[in-house]
C-alpha cells in the first residue's frame, strides 16, 4: 500500500503525523518505509534520527558548451523554451538554475557545440537498517529548480510488500503531484482555520482531480471545526480523524521527539485514522471551480493614491518552511506600514487575501509556457518522441501489442513544453500550443495596492508567475512613486523562492524554535547567501523552546545574519487567523506588541540600507 501525506500549506503537522503513523504501524508489526518526499525541506530524519548506510547520486543532463565548436549562430537560445541560455557576442551563457535539461539545445546546434553531461542535482539516503522501519529521503541541492527528479528516484525504495508512507512537500504544485502519482490513498492534513480551508481546497481539487482517494485529517482541532467541515460535507469528502490543539504537541515536536511516544494517547488515534484510509473509495468525480474556490471578481475602484518616492525597495519574507507565520508576519506588517505595493509571491498556495480583504481591479491570465499534443490520425507510431523526451510525457495509445495501432499521445501533467518531440517528429504530427496555467490579479487593499496570483493544479512554472507578480509590483511601484515593495514569498528553497529573492533588497526569514525551523532556517540561509541577498531574522513562538531560540542566534551569527525579533507563543494569534484578521488588527496581546517591535526594527534596516 502506498499512503502519501499531503497539505495544501505548510506546517498544518504533515511531517509530525507521517513519523508518527509509521512508528504506530511499525509497532503493531507491519512491515512499514517512511520515504521523505518533501525534497526541498526533508524533516522526517530530524525525528527518525536514522543512521545512514547507503547514499545514491541524482543527476540529470545539462548542456555543456564547447566554445571552440560554437560559432554564436544562437540556435540553441532560440529553441529554449526556459530562457535558459543567452548567446552575448559569439558565447553561449547557460543558466543551470532554470535549465529543465530537456536537450533541444544540444540536438539543434548545428556544430554539436553542446553535448549533454551528467550534472548533480541532489541525492537520496536511504537507511535500509533503521529501526523500526526502512527510511529515505531525498535532498535537493540549494540553487536547483528540478525537485520532481529527486522525488522520483526516493520512489524508487518504494516496496510492494510494505505499507510505504510518503510524506509530500506542501502545495499542490510539480513536486507534489510527482510524490502523488501511483499513489493508492492520500490524506490531507489541514487546520481550521481560513488559512487551512483556502488551501484545503486547492490540494482536494488535486487529488481528485488525479483519482486518488482521499481523507481529511484536522490537526489543531477545536473539537467542531466547522470552518472545515461545512465544506467537506458539501463535497462529499471524509474527514478521517482529527487531532487536538495542545501546546505540549508544540512542546514535544519542538525537542524533535516522537509524540506517541510521550502522549500515548495519540497512538490508537492513528491506527484508526489508518483503518478510515485503508477503506476509502475512489473520488466519484472531480470538485466544480465553485467548490474548488471563491472567485476573484473584479470591482469598481478609484485611483491609486500616489505616493512621493521616486526610488522603491523590496523586503520579501520567506520561510524555509510553511507554517511559521510568515503571512500572518506580513499581514501585520502591510497593516502597520500602510505605505507599499503589495506581492503575494506565494501563488502555488496564496493567503494574503485572506487577511487583507483585496478589492480586484483586474483579472490577468497567465500563459505559463506550451504544451504539446500529438494528431493520432497522422502519428505513424515511430516512437521518436517517446525516445527524445527526457521527461517520459509520451504515452502508447492503443493496444500494445497491436502494431497497427500503435501511436503516441502527451500527458500533459508530465510534459514540461520544451517542444523537443515537436522537431524530431518526422511526419510533423506533433504540435505546440500556449496553455493558461494561472491568473494574475491586481487589486486594492486599505494597506496599498496588491499584486497576487494562483497557480492552477498541478500547473508547472510558478517561478514565471511569481516573476510575473514582483515585475508588475515593481511597476506600479515606480509608475505611483511609492517606496516599498513588501513580498510574502513562498515557502522552501526552490525555484518560487528562488524567483521571489532574486534581485530583492532584504529577505526576512521567519523561523520558530524547533528542530526542523532550525534545519531549514539554515538552507534558506544557504539560498540567501548564494544570490547575495541580506537576510535577517524573526523567530515565531519563540518561547515554546529557549535552547533552539538560542541555536536560532548562534547560527545566524556565523551566517552574518542577526535575529531581529522574537514573537511569543500567544493563542490570540489563532484567535486572529479564525477571524480573518491580522494579529495587530485583533487585539493587544502578546504577539501583537512583539510585531509592532519587529516592524520599527524593519523600517530601521530599511533606512540603513538607503
Amino acid at each position: 500500500m502506498i499512503i502519501t501525506v499531503a497539505s495544501g500549506k505548510g506546517g498544518t503537522g504533515k511531517t509530525t503525523f507521517a513519523v508518527n503513523l509509521a512508528y504506530a504501524l511499525a509497532k503493531q508489526g507491519e512491515g512499514v518505509r517512511l520515504l521523505d518526499c518533501d525534497v526541498e525541506e526533508p524533516n522526517d530524519h530530524l525525528f527518525v534520527q536514522p543512521q545512514f548506510t547507503e547514499t545514491s547520486e541524482v543527476t540529470v543532463p545539462k548542456p555543456v558548451w564547447n566554445e571552440e565548436k560554437c560559432t554564436g549562430c544562437g540556435e540553441c537560445a532560440q529553441a529554449c523554451n526556459y530562457n535558459a541560455i543567452a548567446v552575448v557576442k559569439g558565447r553561449a551563457l547557460i543558466f543551470n538554475e532554470v535549465c529543465h535539461s530537456c536537450g533541444l539545445c544540444s540536438y539543434v546546434c548545428p556544430e554539436k557545440a553542446l553535448h549533454e553531461a551528467p550534472s548533480l542535482i541532489g541525492v537520496v539516503q536511504s537507511a535500509p537498517r533503521n529501526q523500526p522501519f526502512f527510511f529515505a529521503h531525498g535532498l535537493l541541492n540549494i540553487g536547483e529548480s528540478l525537485a520532481p527528479k529527486v522525488v522520483q528516484a526516493v520512489k524508487g525504495h518504494i516496496h510492494p510488500d510494505s505499507i510505504n508512507i510518503l510524506d509530500a512537500s506542501p502545495g499542490t504544485a510539480c513536486p507534489v503531484v510527482k510524490a502523488l502519482e501511483g499513489t493508492d490513498v492520500a490524506v490531507l492534513i489541514t487546520e481550521p482555520t481560513p488559512f487551512g480551508l483556502n488551501d484545503l481546497k486547492l490540494a482536494v481539487a488535486m487529488t481528485l482531480k488525479m483519482g486518488i482517494p482521499t481523507g481529511i485529517v484536522i490537526n489543531r482541532s477545536d473539537g467542531e471545526d466547522r470552518i472545515i467541515t461545512d465544506w467537506t460535507d458539501s463535497v462529499n469528502v471524509p474527514i478521517v480523524g482529527r487531532i487536538p490543539f495542545e501546546r505540549k504537541y508544540a512542546e514535544t515536536y519542538s525537542r524533535g521527539n516522537i509524540l506517541i511516544h510521550e502522549h500515548a494517547e495519540l497512538e490508537p488515534n492513528l491506527l484508526e485514522i489508518y483503518k478510515a484510509l485503508c477503506t476509502l473509495d475512489k473520488p466519484a468525480s472531480p470538485l466544480t471551480s465553485e467548490q474548488e474556490s471563491a472567485a476573484l471578481t473584479p470591482m469598481p475602484a478609484t485611483a491609486f493614491e500616489k505616493g512621493q518616492d521616486l526610488d522603491h525597495r523590496e523586503v520579501v519574507i520567506i520561510s524555509g518552511k510553511g507554517g511559521t507565520g510568515k503571512t500572518t508576519i506580513t499581514g501585520s506588517f502591510a497593516v502597520l506600514s500602510q505605505k507599499q505595493v503589495l506581492a503575494d509571491n506565494d501563488v502555488d498556495a496564496a493567503d494574503l487575501h485572506l487577511l487583507l480583504a483585496p478589492r480586484v481591479r483586474e483579472v490577468h491570465p497567465f500563459v505559463g509556457g506550451t504544451k504539446s499534443s500529438v494528431d493520432s490520425l497522422a502519428c505513424i507510431g515511430c516512437g521518436r518522441c517517446a525516445e527524445a523526451c527526457h521527461f517520459d510525457a509520451l504515452r502508447l495509445n492503443g493496444p500494445a501489442n497491436a502494431v497497427a495501432d500503435k501511436t503516441w499521445q502527451v500527458d500533459p501533467v508530465s510534459c514540461e513544453g520544451c517542444g523537443f518531440c515537436i522537431r524530431i517528429c518526422p511526419v510533423k504530427a506533433i504540435w505546440e500550443e500556449e496553455t493558461i496555467t494561472g491568473t494574475w490579479y491586481v487589486s486594492e487593499t486599505d494597506c496599498g495596492p496588491m499584486v497576487h496570483a494562483r497557480l492552477g493544479i498541478a500547473e508547472e512554472n510558478s517561478g514565471r508567475l511569481v516573476t510575473q507578480v514582483r515585475n508588475h509590483a515593481g511597476a506600479l511601484a515606480k509608475q505611483l512613486e511609492i517606496g516599498r515593495i513588501l513580498g510574502d514569498g513562498p515557502p522552501g528553497t526552490g525555484c518560487p523562492v528562488i524567483a521571489s529573492i532574486s534581485g530583492c533588497d532584504l529577505a526576512l526569514i521567519v523561523t520558530e524554535p524547533t528542530v526542523s525551523g532550525v534545519h531549514d532556517m539554515k538552507r534558506v540561509l544557504d539560498l540567501t547567501a548564494h544570490f547575495g541577498i541580506p537576510a535577517l531574522i524573526i523567530i515565531n513562538k519563540a518561547d515554546l523552546n529557549a535552547n533552539q531560540a538560542e541555536e536560532i542566534i548562534r547560527i545566524a551569527e556565523e551566517q552574518q545574519s542577526r535575529v531581529i525579533a522574537k514573537i511569543p507563543f500567544d493563542k490570540t494569534v489563532n484567535d486572529a487567523l479564525t477571524a480573518g484578521k491580522t494579529v495587530v488588527q485583533h487585539g493587544q496581546g502578546t504577539a501583537s506588541h512583539a510585531i509592532k517591535e519587529a516592524w520599527q526594527k524593519v523600517q530601521q534596516e530599511l533606512e540603513a540600507l538607503t
